[in-house]
């Protein structure tokens, strides 16, 4: 299946925005790899006056010279590609005197896998930033610094520590496409299974070119995790990649995909050092595969925090393909699928949570309401013997100002009985201590079907989603 130009319509619309003014502009662009970055930038780019250069780690000799002879093209002058430039600012410098610069347009200067060019030059920065300043920000020019690894990005591109901090105009963090957009890659898909197929790569491009409609998810998944394929060894590039020790991410990230979610069972897990572990899961939240945790009525101080994976492809590679990789390598594939049948359903218990948490921040559900705060909550019951002095509540949003709160239930099963399961997530409501007099309760199930629906408790609203009504509401919101 060939590459897709899907969704994206708001982030062409920032990055036209921002052209459009009469200003200089100096956009930053950053999000996880195969996201679809150069894509964006590429249909933005088209039939507008512009550079597009990817940066490579050999050095700035090699890539002043092949800027160069972008420029060159540009210019539509072959001698500006026989000049020796001896650093950025000549070259830069040269660029914008030539006479054929000026254009009544707007010239784009694109710089794609920017980290790059700071790997090879910490310096860069700085470098940069005098361009930016002496030069570029006179000019009629849109400068574009893109990047994969977010975490150079955020620290030496857009930190308060970095000399290019103040210069940005406007900036974008790239995430996945929206499920509504999945149909479009998979037309032949139901929603359970295009639910189940998110599960398995989430919303990245370059993953979802990767499934054939023609098949259907559990042949999807055996060609997907063998041996030699795309998907089978992407994460292990990736960790590679952004990561100086991966061994030891792997060993967090596994900890985490079996349940160890605190900080000191992911210590007695891995047996790495508290402090080591600390600051491995600071990186890996950088770059958005997990995040961290707190009760929702908790304050951002709460010790008890929790970690999990919210990436779906690193949560099904470590839930599934990293424990089984010696099967995997000895051609036994079949035998691993069927073993992930066995435990699938219980693995979509918990991603189908992260996929309606997602549909409520983005408003493709309850469109009407304003939730200031949204996730889990989960805490004590006084009174009750240990073992039972637990509760947990799959999704709780509130808000603080109308002292608004839903409590969700999210079940990946049919035929559930709405009306039971409204029961035990009032109890388990009552232990919230938040606003108790004040507050205005309502409740929402998500299953995949139901044997019982019910519209109210004891006078509060009772919202119930079986996959036919997630379908019509995220239908209803277009781009």
């Amino acid at each position: 299946m060939t590459q897709q130009f899907i969704d994206r319509k708001k982030e062409l619309a920032i990055l036209e925005e921002e052209y459009n003014k009469s200003s200089s502009s100096f956009f930053i662009l950053y999000g996880r790899r195969r996201v679809g970055k150069s894509e964006l930038i590429l249909k933005f780019i088209e039939n507008k006056p512009s550079v597009y250069f990817v940066c490579s780690t050999e050095g700035d000799k090699v890539n002043i010279k092949e800027l160069q002879k972008k420029f060159a093209e540009l210019l539509n002058d072959e001698n500006f590609a026989m000049i020796g430039f001896d650093n950025w600012y000549s070259l830069f410098s040269a660029v914008v005197k030539h006479r054929n610069f000026k254009t009544k347009n707007k010239v784009i200067i694109v710089f794609d896998e920017f980290p790059y060019l700071i790997m090879s030059n910490p310096n860069i920065p700085s470098i940069f930033q005098k361009i930016w300043d002496e030069m570029l920000r006179k000019e009629n020019i849109m400068l574009i610094l893109c990047g994969s690894y977010i975490s150079i990005m955020e620290r030496k591109v857009m930190a308060k520590k970095s000399p290019l901090y103040g210069r940005r105009t406007s900036s974008l963090l790239l995430n996945p496409i929206d499920f509504i957009y999945l149909k479009k890659f998979l037309p032949t898909y139901n929603t359970e299974d295009l639910i189940k197929i998110w599960g398995f790569v989430g919303g990245v491009p370059a993953y979802l070119i990767k499934i054939n409609p023609k098949l259907n998810f559990w042949e999807n998944i055996l060609i997907n995790i063998k041996k030699g394929s795309y998907l089978y060894e992407e994460a292990e590039i990736l960790l590679r990649d952004e990561f100086r020790e991966p061994r030891n991410y792997k060993l967090i990230l596994k900890a985490i995909s079996l349940g160890y979610r605190t900080l000191g069972k992911i210590c007695s897990f891995t047996g790495l050092d508290k402090s080591m572990v600390s600051k491995y899961l600071e990186v890996l939240k950088e770059v958005k595969i997990i995040r961290e945790i707190i009760p929702v009525t908790k304050p951002k101080k709460y010790k008890g925090r929790l970690y999990e994976i919210i990436d779906p492809y690193f949560n099904f590679w470590f839930r599934f393909v990293y424990p089984n990789k010696i099967d995997i390598e000895a051609h036994k594939e079949k035998i691993v699928v069927e073993n992930i049948k066995k435990e699938f359903s219980t693995y979509m218990g918990f991603i189908f949570e992260i996929f309606i948490e997602e549909l409520i921040r983005k408003k493709y559900l309850f469109k009407d309401k304003i939730f200031t705060k949204i996730g889990k909550q989960w805490g004590k019951i006084k009174g009750k013997p240990k073992g039972q002095n637990t509760y947990e509540i799959d999704i709780l949003a509130i808000n603080e100002k109308s002292k608004q709160i839903l409590a969700c239930e999210c079940k990946w099963q049919s035929r559930v009985n709405a009306e039971k399961i409204v029961k035990e997530l009032a109890e388990k409501l009552g232990y919230v201590d938040w606003y108790n007099d004040k507050r205005k309760e309502s409740f929402a199930i998500f299953a995949k079907s139901f044997s019982k629906r019910i519209k109210e408790w004891q006078g509060k609203p009772v919202y119930c989603f079986d996959l036919k009504d997630l379908k019509k509401e995220v239908s209803k919101t277009k781009s």
